[in-house]
């Protein structure tokens, strides 16, 4: 009933050999991996309004000067993440490039923000689209934490079934919300030009006001720059791109910072014509559409839009997140089980892990996560400054041809970066402080799962081998997943029982990595033998069982014993063991009702 529920909600296992039908094109990864940052211009220019009533309407002129620095960051940044996606072609973005120019601590730093920024995300962009549903329907408001949660559990769904299939369904709401917007723009200028609009509505430009301090002006535009959050999702996700993948990434890169572009400074040019001041009950955009077009249908359809691309927002987070712990899994900072793809070819750990944690967050906050927004952009700025930063090293380092003009966009990009992280923290401090606390512990966390693995490898290294005697009895199959002390255990164990046969199994999901294990115990010298599977779909059980069914039917006559030595090995700490033997606990359940085969496990304890 499980498998049966699983298949229709996730869909048929995808052979690996099909990886490359799951890539996108980059129209379909301009809707996904750009829904993060474009949903932005719901709430961007809306922030610096905020920041700027402080000192009355006189000031919102001022909007106008800051969206043209927001521009120029948002500039600085295409072009700076344009040369980190052709820099670093497999993906990683400030986490590949703070890594290795800065070093070690500035790159778990940089990949572990940006992972809390994800989970930060879905979490802020879920709740803003159930708040605009329950404003349009108030009767739904005490159902609020509920919707939240049904919205994450259906877009993990959503991105279990496969990136392509994700992507071809959540693609139409985000063109839908740029077409509704620029239909807004379009609109709302043709008006401003045709006089149909009050100049009365908005003070002149340049209106002196009174106790307007640069203070205020530089937290406004911090409180703007958070507009830019998610620009960095493309150069984390390139492997979900169809070859060339970086130049199909950058191309996407280019067009979503257009996009941007046009949106947020056409919002932000109607705000201040219309005279638009911020409320806590009414949005900007609401209130721009509502003066343009009244409460008509293109107004809800507007509203609608706007809704959903704040809810898919979260997906940005879905496509980028797995990515980037997949890079951190495979350099031992985080469990090893976020490289393992699911049967959709998706890095499913990951996806499950970020929507459950996003609902974690929802329910500790009640649904009300508007106040984690400063914390959410400055968990952006950090990688943003360590990665420009990071190219600044690359390019003085190798100096390749035409390094020179590439330096100076790195440059630009890293002290306005720099700038705005120092303004977050000077003018939202009392929001924002918890990160000083938590980025130190997450590091600790990496290194101490990193210094555990670093462990296990010392001690599960092979020393030489005796060459074992040839001896007589049952048949035993011993799963191994590599050449390690575990496996050495566990062959001296199963040459003292004196089988007939003893038959070491390996199920590979890499041709390249079946060959080259291949080689090694060939050269390790047994006198085991070695049978390889090859798993299309990367199950483990499914090659394994049906191994150990044609060994029992080929041996059923002569009535033989087939027993399954398990390796596994025990650390030092409990919960230390859950990082390890997975597959250990799904093959003695998968094995639990064969007559005719025992199914045990060698132990092998590390040294105290």
């Amino acid at each position: 009933m499980i498998s049966s529920l699983k298949r229709f909600l996730i869909g048929r296992p995808l052979k690996s050999t099909e990886l490359g039908e799951q890539k996108l094109n980059k129209k379909k990864a301009l809707a996904i991996l750009s829904s993060d940052a474009l949903s932005s211009v719901a709430y961007g220019p809306e922030q610096i309004l905020i920041v700027l009533a402080a000192v009355g309407a006189a000031a919102f002129w001022y909007s106008l000067p800051l969206a043209v620095g927001v521009l120029i960051l948002l500039v600085a940044l295409i072009l700076s993440y344009r040369q980190i996606i052709f820099a670093y072609p497999h993906g990683g973005g400030a986490y590949m490039v703070s890594k290795n120019n800065l070093g070690v601590t500035p790159g778990l730093i940089a990949g572990g923000s940006l992972l809390v920024d994800y989970i930060l995300t879905v979490a802020v962009s879920v709740s803003a689209g159930t708040d605009a549903l329950t404003s349009a329907f108030p009767a739904l408001h005490a159902h609020h934490v509920t919707i939240a949660i049904l919205f994450v559990v259906l877009l993990t769904i959503l991105n279990l079934r496969g990136v392509t299939e994700s992507a071809s369904i959540l693609a139409y709401p985000v063109y839908l919300f740029v077409v509704a917007l620029l239909i807004l723009i379009g609109a709302g200028g043709y008006k401003i030009l045709t006089g149909q609009v009050s100049p009365e509505l908005s003070a002149p430009i340049g209106t002196p006001v009174a106790g307007l301090s640069l203070f205020l002006l530089m937290k406004a535009f911090a409180s703007g720059s958070s507009a830019l959050t998610g620009v960095e999702a493309i150069s984390n996700a390139i492997p979900n791109f169809k070859e060339p993948a970086p130049s199909n990434a950058a191309k996407t890169l280019m067009a979503m910072g257009g996009l941007l572009g046009i949106l947020f400074s056409g919002i932000v040019l109607l705000g201040y014509f219309y005279g638009i001041a911020p409320s806590e009950e009414v949005t900007v955009v609401s209130q721009i559409a509502e003066d343009v077009f009244g409460r008509n249908y293109l107004y809800y359809f507007i509203q609608g839009t706007t809704a959903l691309i704040l809810i898919l927002a979260a997906n940005t987070g879905y496509s980028a997140f797995p990515l980037l712990a997949v890079n951190l899994a495979k350099d031992k900072f985080i469990p090893r089980i976020f490289t393992m793809r699911g049967d959709r070819l998706g890095y499913s750990n990951g996806i499950i892990s970020l929507g459950f944690l996003s609902i974690l967050l929802i329910i500790a906050f009640k649904g009300r996560t508007e106040q984690l927004i400063p914390l959410y952009a400055v968990g952006v700025f950090i990688p943003f400054t360590l990665s420009q930063t990071g190219m600044i090293v690359k390019w003085f380092r190798e100096r390749p041809k035409g390094w020179l003009p590439k330096l100076l966009i790195n440059a630009t990009g890293a002290l306005i970066c720099f700038s705005v992280t120092l303004i977050f923290f000077l003018t939202k401090f009392s929001q924002i402080w918890p990160i000083i606390i938590f980025i130190p512990l997450m590091i600790s966390m990496f290194r101490k799962i990193r210094r555990h693995y670093d462990a296990i490898a010392e001690e599960l290294r092979v020393s030489a081998w005796e060459k074992a005697l040839p001896v007589q009895g049952n048949i035993i199959i011993i799963p191994i997943a590599g050449i390690t002390r575990v496996v050495e255990n566990s062959l001296n164990y199963a040459q003292s029982l004196s089988p007939q046969q003893i038959i070491a199994v390996h199920v590979s999901f890499n041709k390249e990595d079946q060959t080259k294990l291949e080689e090694k115990w060939e050269n390790w010298q047994t006198g085991v033998r070695l049978v390889t599977l090859y798993s299309l779909r990367r199950s483990i059980i499914q090659p394994l069982t049906k191994f150990i069914d044609s060994v029992e039917r080929r041996t059923a006559e002569a009535n033989y014993q087939i027993t399954v030595l398990i390796p596994e090995f025990i650390p030092k700490k409990g919960w230390h063991h859950i990082l390890h033997n997975q597959s250990s606990l799904l093959i003695r359940t998968a094995l639990l009702h064969r007559r005719n085969v025992v199914v045990t496990t060698v132990p092998y304890h590390l040294k105290k």
